[in-house]
């Protein structure tokens, strides 16, 4: 349960960071808003240190299925685009995985 809710902060960090790049080159917003970006890149770097796993690659990848969820999230309540019904299964089906990379007897 702690892993999921570092997978979820890094995610969140993960994503504001990069929305930040993303808002400034694509949608001209001030190079101030990098600032923030690097900062919030910085804390889901170390947020995902926190993970208890033995192997940074394991949890890199368990990470990967709640970034996907949690970018499909952003995509709703951020942008304002509702994510269709491929969306919610890709989403599925990669929490599936990373719950396989995580819960697997090691």
């Amino acid at each position: 349960m702690k892993s999921l809710l570092v997978f979820s902060a890094a995610a969140l960090a993960e994503i504001a960071g990069c929305f930040a790049f993303w808002a400034w080159w694509r949608l001209d917003k001030s190079i101030l808003w990098l600032i923030p970006g690097m900062a919030s890149l910085a804390l889901f770097g170390w947020l995902l240190a926190q993970v208890d796993s033995a192997f940074a690659g394991r949890a890199y990848a368990a990470y990967g299925g709640v970034y996907i969820a949690a970018s499909l999230l952003w995509l709703w309540l951020a942008e304002g685009m509702r994510p269709d019904r491929f969306d919610l299964a890709g989403a599925t089906l990669a929490l599936v995985g990373a719950g396989i990379v995580l819960a697997a007897p090691r």
